[in-house]
Order: C-alpha cells, then structure tokens, then sequence
C-alpha cells in the first residue's frame, strides 16, 4: 500500500462498545486495527471520521490508515478494502477504499454527516427489527412530526440537545436538511449537518417524537431549541436505532 488511504466502513455496532478504541471492551477500531496489521504484518492505527456509541450502526463511517511503513506489502489504496475484508468478521466489512492526499484528515476535512433514525410505530415490534429500531407503542402523528422537524434547519446552539460528557468546543452546529419518512410502521429521521454533539442525533429524536405523541406542539419547538435547556427536550433514543449513513467531504 502506498500513500494514505481511507476506508468507508460498514458495521452491526449491536456486539460492539462503540467506534472508539477502549481499555476493557471490545470496539469497532479495534477490531480494523487488529485486522489491518495482520495484513500488513506489523502494527496499524486508523483514525475515524466520527465516533459511534455502543450498539449505534453504520453504513458509511469513515478510517484513514496511517502512511505505511518501509517494508509494508503493497496494497494499491483501491483495492486495499478486498483485502482487509477477508480478515474481518461478519458484521465489519469495509465497502471502499481510496488514496487521500496528505494533507487529509478524516474528521477536519469532513463537510457534513448524516444520521438515520428508525422508530417501528406499533403495538408489537417484529424482532427482525430489534437491533435496528427504536419501539413506539402509541401512535405517532407524523404530520406533527414534519411540522416540528424543519424548526431544526439552519444554526443553532444545540447545547439543549446533548448529554454531559461531550468534549466539543463550541455547541453551535448547522442542520442543513431533517428529513422524515414513513415506511409501513417505520419512521425514518435522516438528519444531516456539518457536526453533531454528544448523543444529538438521538435527543433530536427523542424531541420529535414527543411532537408525535402531541405532547410539544410544533410552534413550540423554536422557543424550546432557543432555552438550550436539556430538561426542555425530548429523551435520548435508544442507540439501536441509529445509524451514520455517511461522512460527506
């Protein structure tokens, strides 16, 4: 392998402590790591394009592998994914790989995300679903929803939306689309911005789904973002049911 490359990586994160590597569990970057020395045959480190927590999925996360070593096999970067596949188990595959220059980092150089929330709305969930969705017993009014989503676009201070424990430096972030769909009993929320605070995502929604429940009406969702109050918002989901879809540069 010559130069840097960057891995778009799919994972089921239901067995997994979350994307970040951890002193007593079991993460995603390790389990990259540990394949992508074996391959190499010496050790590797990846850097991920944004952090999952435990049981969060992804379709479209993101590594760049550290410039190789002298004596490295080479791997041209755009097949570097094949064979890193044949090391990994099941539920990690990597779907791509490509040369980044330099000057490339992961998370710095990334122009937006998008998250994908599942709820399954009714009475009794199918447990194909169980790992993938959050469960809603009660009807949900998803025109509420719809009307309560759009208060999100735009910038805002999302300190509201967050739990204690995230380390950014600045809790203004930018939603540029919140998009809802219903799928038979599945509500899909694809929420896309150029950053997301610790557990965002979920709390936004938590948030909606009280709309839903008609129990925040719409009109009241502006003045509930501007408190920055946490106790103003919804609860946080349950980590199964989201999934980053994509890293954008």
């Amino acid at each position: 392998m010559s130069g840097r490359a960057l891995l778009t990586l799919s994972y089921d994160g239901t067995n997994y402590a979350g994307w970040q590597r951890q002193a007593n569990a079991i993460s995603v970057q390790q389990i990259v790591e540990e394949a992508l020395s074996r391959l190499l045959g010496r050790a590797a480190k990846v850097v991920g394009g944004g952090r999952t927590d435990a049981g969060v999925h992804a379709l479209g996360q993101r590594a760049m592998v550290i410039k190789p070593c002298p004596g490295d096999i080479i791997i041209p970067p755009d097949k570097l994914h094949l064979a890193l596949n044949a090391l990994l188990p099941s539920d990690v595959k990597a779907l791509a790989s490509r040369a980044v220059p330099d000057d490339f980092h992961p998370i710095r150089s990334a122009a937006a995300k998008t998250y994908v929330y599942t709820v399954y709305n009714g009475i009794v969930m199918p447990p194909v679903y169980r790992l993938y969705a959050a469960h809603e017993r009660r009807p949900l009014d998803i025109e509420a929803i719809k009307a309560a989503a759009v208060h999100f676009i735009g910038t805002h201070d999302f300190i509201g939306f967050s739990s204690a424990g995230g380390s950014a430096a600045t809790s203004v972030r930018v939603i540029t689309a919140l998009e809802t769909e219903w799928d038979g009993a599945l509500l899909r929320l694809t929420i896309t911005g150029n950053g997301f605070l610790y557990n965002m995502a979920r709390i936004i929604a938590g948030t909606l789904i009280l709309a839903g429940l008609n129990k925040v009406r719409p009109e009241e969702f502006p003045s509930l973002i501007a408190s920055r109050d946490r106790n103003h918002a919804g609860p946080t989901m349950p980590a199964c049911g989201l999934m980053l879809k994509n890293i954008i540069y």
